[in-house]
């Protein structure tokens, strides 16, 4: 067992509090997991678990690891994914969750070209815009907008969507066309977007000189998903904050006006995330690299 998978073994431990609880996630025995743990606490020369009876505890060195061993599992991953020869027969089934506006703006239309590329894969495409656990759910992939929770998966960048602020143009016909942020708290109203996993209806955020700056502002309505977001934007009952690729379309019809472009909210981060796997199957790795080149056009077209 090399180093590699020592570590991979490790941040598995630590992130499940248990050996047990590790072995059986990764589907070896028990005695596998401890010898891995102390094979790699002896050749780094230090101690990086306290165990007890009940549960398994991180040493300051420990953590120190777990914080690095991810990114070091998630640059192993990506060198693997870059110099091993694409393999032609991509077969079986591959389960992925995506938020459902990207899904349907973005993956929906291009699925003919990731067939015509793997003929022999199955998908099972799932849309949400609530965070999921992938283990439990069974799912291999995730796509992920914004900033990410803590977890124990393998994280990998894709870019930046660009969010823009906007309205309808019967509601800046009668509320008026914001200049300044510190407009909007007199006559403006904005569209309340709850948040689908803590239900918290978000700030309104903008920068300035690389400052983030938060606002609370008047609400007639509240919503939990991207679809209602901008369709009651439409009908005029407030601004909204949103990625520009999604609105990219009726910013061009005219049916939506971009405003103040001097003061943006800070990019949103999008990132595929996927459990920690010895191996990668060729089917995920087949798909992350199709999403990648699907988003890198996306981004551009967006702004």
């Amino acid at each position: 067992m090399d180093k590699l998978d020592q570590v991979r073994i490790f941040l598995q431990v630590a992130e499940m509090g248990s050996f047990i609880k590790a072995a059986h996630a990764l589907d070896v025995p028990r005695a596998t997991v401890s010898a891995a743990v102390q094979q790699l606490e002896t050749g780094l020369g230090t101690r990086l678990l306290h165990r007890t009876t009940r549960q398994v505890q991180l040493t300051a060195d420990g953590a120190l690891l777990l914080e690095r061993g991810r990114r070091l599992l998630a640059e192993a991953d990506e060198l693997d994914r870059l110099f091993r020869r694409r393999e032609r027969d991509v077969i079986g089934r591959l389960s992925v969750d995506v938020p459902s506006r990207i899904a349907r703006r973005v993956v929906a239309p291009a699925l003919p070209s990731l067939f015509q590329r793997y003929p022999k894969l199955q998908l099972s495409l799932g849309s949400t815009d609530r965070s999921i656990d992938l283990v439990q759910e069974g799912v291999d992939c995730a796509i992920r907008v914004g900033r990410l929770a803590d977890s124990s998966l393998v994280v990998r960048p894709l870019g930046q969507f660009t969010l823009i602020n906007c309205a309808s143009p019967d509601y800046l016909r009668e509320c008026g066309v914001p200049e300044h942020p510190d407009a909007l708290v007199r006559g403006h109203w904005a569209i309340g977007y709850a948040s689908p996993t803590t239900g918290r209806e978000l700030d309104w955020e903008y920068c300035t000189d690389g400052q983030r700056h938060a606002l609370t502002l008047p609400s007639r309505v509240i919503v939990n998903n991207a679809e209602t977001y901008i369709a009651a934007c439409i009908a005029g009952m407030g601004l909204i904050q949103i990625p520009r690729f999604d609105v990219a379309h009726l910013l061009n019809s005219g049916a939506l006006v971009d405003v103040m472009p001097g003061y943006r909210a800070a990019p949103m981060d999008v990132s595929v995330v996927y459990p920690h796997r010895r191996h990668r199957s060729r089917r995920l790795n087949a798909f992350i690299e199709w999403f990648g080149e699907l988003m890198a056009g996306a981004l551009t077209a967006g702004g």
